[in-house]
């Protein structure tokens, strides 16, 4: 956000007040209203949050009505149709599209993360058979903090990408397991020779008594699925509140909370000028930089 040198008027009654004017990279100008109650003793009514942007993000910019997804200012057609997956999760966490050695690199580390510790299994005995998928992942993901001790510091920038990497290597898995749970079968641990889309379908779909092959069809089919909803791939990030100081995973449990039934469809039409919170840097990760507006994927 910068500052236009515009203002906003406030009257009320007898009294004026003026709040400065940002504007983002992206979206409509914004009135800052921050000292509102400090200056006027009043606050803004606005439940639905259909006209208040509530932060600032260098990472994603949406809005449903426009029919706009920017991931670090690149389109999401093209990175859809010219990258994949763990590309773009590559470029939501450390701002640029990865080089060949970076991405070899980072596809390994996260193949190598894919697996959960056993006795989180136990979990899903404790819910019911038809018990909606996210209220299973809430469960399980706010859990993992008690599981792994070593990446639970978000002001650690070293454990919140340990931690983001885990996040994204275990929710296929989590997500698996909770599908595999409501038909009664046996989970199916995942392979590190799969990709990122095929492990996740074999995870779901493959049974112990056969041999299960991976349609690459319906793993690409899968992977485009996965690539415009990585807005909700799991991303530590700073608390609103910051004196909880709540162990990384529970601000994603907490992000996947509210996210099913039907006014969460809804509600992936409106505008986000108003979206995700911004995250905590990486170690390296240049998300306090300016992003572009738009950005264009090159040829190879």
């Amino acid at each position: 956000m910068s500052d236009t040198n515009k203002k906003a008027t406030l009257t009320v009654g007898d009294k004026t007040f003026e709040f400065p004017v940002l504007s983002p990279s992206a979206g409509p100008d914004v009135i800052d209203i921050r000292k509102l109650y400090g200056t006027t003793g009043m606050f803004t009514y606005d439940p639905s949050f259909t006209s208040t942007a509530a932060c600032d993000s260098t990472i994603t910019y949406i809005d449903g009505e426009e029919g706009i997804l920017l991931h670090r200012g690149y389109p999401i057609d093209q990175l859809a149709s010219k990258s994949h997956f763990l590309e773009v999760c590559y470029l939501l966490l450390y701002g640029e599209l990865p080089n060949g050695a970076d991405l070899e690199k980072f596809e390994s580390i996260v193949t190598n993360h894919t697996m959960v510790h056993e006795q989180m299994h136990r979990f899903f005995t404790g819910y019911r058979r038809d018990a909606h998928p996210m209220a299973i992942m809430v469960g399980t993901v706010g859990a993992m903090s008690a599981f792994y001790h070593d990446s639970t510091d978000i002001n650690d920038p070293h454990q919140r990408e340990v931690a983001s990497i885990r996040l994204i290597a275990k929710m296929p898995t989590i997500a698996a397991m909770a599908y595999k749970y409501t038909i009664g079968q046996p989970f199916v641990y995942p392979r590190n020779d799969l990709d990122y889309a095929s492990n996740f379908l074999r995870m779901c779909f493959a049974v112990p008594a056969e041999e299960y092959q991976v349609n690459p069809i319906l793993a690409r089919a899968m992977d485009r699925i996965f690539t415009p909803t990585t807005n909700r791939t799991p991303r530590p990030r700073r608390c609103v509140w910051p004196r909880l100081r709540a162990p990384t995973p529970s601000p994603v449990s907490q992000r996947a909370s509210p996210a099913s039934g039907v006014r969460h469809m809804a509600a992936q039409t409106r505008p986000a000028w108003k979206c995700c919170v911004k995250s905590a840097p990486l170690t390296g990760s240049p998300n306090s930089l300016p992003v572009p507006r738009t950005r264009t994927i090159r040829s190879a």
